[in-house]
This record gives structure tokens, sequence and C-alpha cells, in this order.
């Protein structure tokens, strides 16, 4: 068991929030004043489903024997509950799909629990106390191993009447060129998906399709501010299928903000180069949408858990 314990004079009204990912689970308690008392990580049992609701089961109990009794319980997951089913849909995390996941973790756990996709936890907290405070509309963006947006406006949560509001990441990348198709395989049975372009793999495949090298986003970005010119262009396709792709964002939902996170979102050059880039393609003699990284940084998804219950 790895994390961090915060000393605390909390008085045991705190709030827990889980971030359930594919590699790794993390627990907070936050404070009603949005303060982390406590923070806990843990690697996700990948493939185990009976260990990953025992995992998250330990950390809750961790938590308030040393923080107090929480409030409430909110879970960021991969995928989301089914309106139909109840059943675990649409993770990336595909032993979680078609499981009870809800039921499962509030029988162990002896209370409702909220549930909600991890990208609209991360857009919840960043539009709570984060870069999208006072923004009537915001889009959170996850660009990470998989692709996920969250939509919040007037502070709640959006949903959908399929539970799917914000995945962009699976459709298709917009204003394809030919040497874009038909594009990289998705595991959602599709070709030439966002998530297949834009993740941190999409960024790796590219740059190894075009110069046979395999480096980490981080390395491409590292060489391409050497002046390695390979990976300068492996950067500008990344930002152009970045702003052609979220300008069909703009174009359909035009949010005030639009907040990056996942891994890709340290990447400092995106913030000025993908706003310049994406007035060709949307829709307005004018684009005011902001482009801004998240204050809350890796922290925002889990927060944005524990905040459920505020919506």
């Amino acid at each position: 068991m790895s994390g961090e314990m915060i000393e605390s004079t909390n008085t045991g009204v705190n709030r827990i929030g889980i971030d359930l990912g594919g590699s790794k689970i993390e627990a907070v308690a936050l404070s009603p004043a949005g303060v982390i008392l406590a923070r806990l990580r843990v690697p996700t049992p990948r493939e185990d489903y009976k260990g990953t609701l025992n995992a998250m089961t330990t950390l809750v109990d961790r938590l308030e024997r040393t923080t107090g009794n929480a409030k409430s319980v909110g879970v960021g997951m991969p995928g989301v509950l089914s309106p139909a089913t109840g059943l675990v849909k649409n993770a990336n995390a595909v032993f979680l799909n078609g499981r009870r996941l809800d039921e499962d973790l509030q029988r162990l756990l002896g209370r409702s629990i909220k549930f909600e996709n991890d990208a609209n936890c991360f857009a919840l907290s960043e539009a709570r106390d984060g870069a999208g405070q006072a923004s009537r509309v915001v889009f959170g963006v996850i660009l990470g191993t998989g692709i996920g947006g969250g939509i919040v406006v007037d502070g709640r949560v959006w949903s959908g009447r399929n539970a799917i509001a914000g995945e962009w990441g699976h459709n298709p990348l917009p204003w394809r060129l030919p040497s874009e198709c038909p594009g990289p395989s998705c595991y959602c049975g599709r070709e030439g998906c966002i998530e297949t372009f834009l993740s941190g793999h999409g960024l790796m495949d590219d740059h190894q399709e075009r110069t046979g090298q395999k480096l980490e986003p981080a390395q491409i970005v590292r060489s391409a501010r050497d002046g390695d010119a390979a990976s300068e262009a492996t950067l500008d396709r990344y930002d152009q299928r970045l702003a052609r792709s979220l300008a069909g964002v703009i174009n359909t939902l035009d949010p005030d903000v639009i907040v990056l996170g996942g891994g890709l979102s340290n990447v400092a050059r995106l913030y000025t180069t993908v706003p310049r880039l994406w007035t060709s393609y949307v829709f307005s003699d004018q684009v005011t949408t902001k482009l801004v990284p998240p204050v809350h940084g890796d922290s925002s998804g889990v927060r944005g858990a524990a905040w459920l219950w505020e919506t």
C-alpha cells in the first residue's frame, strides 16, 4: 500500500473520492473547503475484478480511520454505468465492462456511492474551483492513455441521456487527410477514432511509423525542443489533429473554456498553437474559447469524484 497521509484536524465531515484507473487507484479525503486531507494510491489489480473491489474498500477504510468517517463517497471510473442495464460499459479497462460495479462496491462498503466517468470528474473539479471556475460551460479533456471528455454546465455534470456526453475520443478524426485514412484500429472496433491519433500511444505510434524510433511522448517533446526535425514534425501533426478535433467540439458544444488534463496536457506549446490552428475549422467569425491547463493537475479527477455528492 502506497500513498501519503496528511495530518488533519478534520471533524469527520470530509468527502472521499476514488479515481479508479487502469494502472492505479487513487483515493483522497477532501475537507468541506476542498483541501486534500489525506491521499492514498495503489496499483490497480488488472484483470482482477474482485481484487479491484477489495482495493477500493481498503482505501476507504484506511482514509476513514485516519481522518474520520466520511460524509460521502464518490467514484470516478473508466467508462460509465449503462442507464439501460446498470452494467459498466465503454471502459478501456475492459475487465470492468459488464460488471455491476455500483451494486458490488456499495454492498462491500454498506452505503450509497455516486459513480461518474473519470473525465466528468476531472471537468467537475476544474469547474468548481479550478481553471474553469466561474465559467458556465466547461469541457474537460483527458489526453493520456486514452482520450476522454467531460462536460459541466452551471456547476453540474452533464452525462446525457445515454451517459456518453463528452465522448469525443470515439468520433472519427475530423477533416482527415488522405494519409490519415482509414486510420488506426481502435479497441471500440472502429478505425480512425480521435483516440487512436491523440492518445499517448497514438503519438508514439505516429512517430515510430514516420521515423522507426519508439519514443515516449516526453522524449519526443524533448527532442523537438532540442531541434530534432522529425520530432518537431510529429508534434506539428499532433497540434493539427488536436486543433481539428477540438474545433469539432466547439462547433457542437461551444464551451466557455476547454481544460486539458492527462499526461499530454503538460506539453506547453499546445496552449498557444492549438487555438491559433482551430480558427480555420470553427464555424464563427471569431473564437474566444479559452484553452487552459488544469489548476489541480493530476488531483483533479479524484477531487471531482469527491465533489459528486454536491451535484
